[in-house]
């Protein structure tokens, strides 16, 4: 009997287009990370979107990288606390733009270019979910017919994603977690560095930490048939030697070459 769940394999697009990390930002030209203004530019160069996703207080996936608004915007706090509408109305310093939502980006996206979606631990902790984000999204992505694959540095959220939208394909976002990511406990740090979920979550890749592409687990996974890709890479001097390994990586600060 054919199992219900299975590794979705990535589609070939996500090897052969670079991914630009958090859309094609550049603060300069008042595009800002995960920005509506960035995807366009991102789409229109014809590059994969890597975008974050966090929720709000009212239950929906915004684009967004952070836990707090601080860094991003003029408002303080943590992003979970504003609903939907609110965050909506958040002017991203240095740009017009303001946070979108998953649903808004989307439909921006359009399938045009292929989409790499984060989910972000929302335990902070990398421990077991309440599935909210997980089923939000794929409640989203059902109708959604373009290159779209689901990441998560959490494990715990690719399971849920597993069986909640079996048919997206699916991968951890992996590190090696060193000090900086303390307070992440020490016996996590340790566990989540050899990448002990990739099995049980049914992923068909990662997206390492590219000074970290030769740890041992990576090539194993590789051998295995996972596919590499790698973050987050900001020259070409830094991309050539990702790519020894990494079949593609994400990128940003420079203009990525598309392989011939």
């Amino acid at each position: 009997m054919t199992p219900r769940f299975k590794a979705m394999p990535l589609p070939a697009v996500f090897l052969r287009t670079p991914i630009a990390h958090r859309a094609l930002h550049d603060r300069a030209r008042g595009r800002i990370e995960n920005s509506a203004s960035a995807i366009r530019a991102a789409r229109a160069a014809g590059y994969g979107i890597e975008i974050d996703l966090q929720l709000s207080a009212d239950g929906v996936a915004m684009v967004f990288h952070d836990e707090d608004l601080d860094r991003l915007t003029g408002e303080q706090g943590p992003l979970n606390a504003r609903t939907a509408a609110e965050l909506g109305r958040i002017q991203l310093t240095g740009s017009t733009d303001t946070i979108p939502t998953f649903a808004q980006v989307l439909a921006q996206v359009g399938g045009a270019v292929p989409l790499l979606v984060e989910l972000k631990d929302q335990t902070l902790v990398m421990s077991e979910t309440d599935g909210r984000l997980e089923a939000v999204v794929a409640a989203e992505l059902e109708p959604y017919s373009g290159p779209v694959a689901l990441m998560s540095f959490n494990p715990h959220c690719m399971a849920h994603m597993a069986r909640l939208a079996p048919a997206v394909p699916r991968g951890l976002t992996t590190a090696a977690f060193g000090e900086e990511w303390a307070p992440l406990p020490a016996a996590t740090r340790d566990r989540l560095r050899e990448i002990p979920d990739y099995d049980r979550t049914l992923s068909s890749f990662i997206s390492h930490e590219a000074k970290d592409l030769n740890r041992p687990r990576v090539a194993e996974l590789q051998r295995q048939g996972a596919v590499i890709l790698c973050w987050t890479i900001r020259s070409p001097a830094a991309e050539a030697e990702a790519r020894k390994i990494a079949q593609n990586i994400t990128f940003e600060g420079y203009a990525a070459a598309f392989p011939a």
